[in-house]
């Protein structure tokens, strides 16, 4: 059988985003921080309740991703938080904190509960039930 290992996502401040994912989604970051010397790479897993996993990853060299919903590459990464009742409590709590709440909550065309927010880089998260 096939499946997700993790998922990979560039950002310009480690750091933050380690926080970021920390603060509202409950990931735990590993405690091994990969750093190459020669290239600058620098990364680092985080993990979440149920056992996923996203790596954070950071380069000297990482061109700034262009603004905008519709551009190439991942589109989103979508939490499930349990309930409406949730959705509108993170959506709430990221709103009041001053993180960027672009839509929601609300029901889609195709039935999901969702927010979408954006991470401190710009990254589309959805939030649903």
């Amino acid at each position: 059988m096939i499946g997700i290992s993790h998922i990979a996502l560039n950002v310009r401040d480690l750091e933050n985003a380690k926080k970021f994912y920390g603060n509202y989604f409950g990931a735990v970051a590993n405690l091994l921080h990969y750093q190459n010397s020669i290239t600058g790479l620098e990364t680092c897993f985080l993990i979440f309740s149920d056992g996923n996993r996203l790596e954070l990853m950071t380069w000297p060299e990482l061109a700034a991703k262009p603004l905008g919903i519709m551009v190439q590459g991942l589109a989103h990464i979508a939490f499930s938080s349990g309930s409406k009742k949730a959705v509108e409590a993170l959506t709430e709590k990221l709103k009041h904190d001053g993180v960027a709440v672009l839509s929601g909550p609300r029901t889609t065309w195709d039935g999901y509960y969702e927010s979408l927010i954006q991470d401190p880089e710009g990254n589309l998260i959805e939030i649903t039930v």
